[in-house]
């Protein structure tokens, strides 16, 4: 497993409102990984990140209360694959206990715990991308051309692309 942060939430095309939960290796190649999310998911993790404290728990926060209620913690969290197209990660409880989750969900009660994210080297392998982020509106050409090659490279993709490789 390798070490991630979470970088932030990010909409990586002026045509495209996907949100897109951005990871990024903390050490190493330094690799990102991009995950799409839906807008609600995405809410909660920006929520989550910036530790926003509700009047009333959300869901992330209630998830996170019930686990407490039952005298667990989330030790980490690991994204550990991605089958036709689709993450998948788990919560790991102090109990050694796993709980499968969606990795915006996880990741968001991962950061209310305070908790490591951490990614499994073959899906960082087959889906890290490199990219380069500008805090600037106008980002320059080099970085929108490295966009535009990555949603080129999704739209080409085909489901036996992310299949499961052996073992080398």
């Amino acid at each position: 497993m390798v070490p991630v942060r979470v970088h932030g939430v990010a909409i990586l095309a002026p045509d495209d409102e996907t949100p897109v939960m951005l990871l990024r290796e903390t050490a190493g190649e330094r690799r990102w990984l991009p995950i799409s999310i839906g807008m609600p998911e995405a809410n909660a993790l920006v929520a989550a990140h910036q530790r926003v404290e509700h009047p009333r728990p959300d869901t992330i926060q209630l998830i996170g209360h019930v686990i407490g209620a039952f005298g667990r913690r989330v030790r980490r969290v690991e994204v550990t694959a991605l089958h036709e197209g689709v993450f998948h990660a788990d919560l790991v409880l102090d109990d050694g206990v796993r709980i499968s989750a969606r990795p915006s969900d996880a990741v968001a009660l991962g950061l209310r715990a305070e908790a490591p994210i951490e990614v499994d080297e073959e899906v960082l392998a087959v889906a890290a991308v490199e990219l380069e982020l500008s805090d600037e509106p106008n980002r320059e050409p080099d970085v929108e051309r490295e966009i535009e090659t990555f949603r080129a490279r999704l739209d080409e993709a085909t489901p036996e692309d992310f299949e499961d490789r052996p073992p080398e």
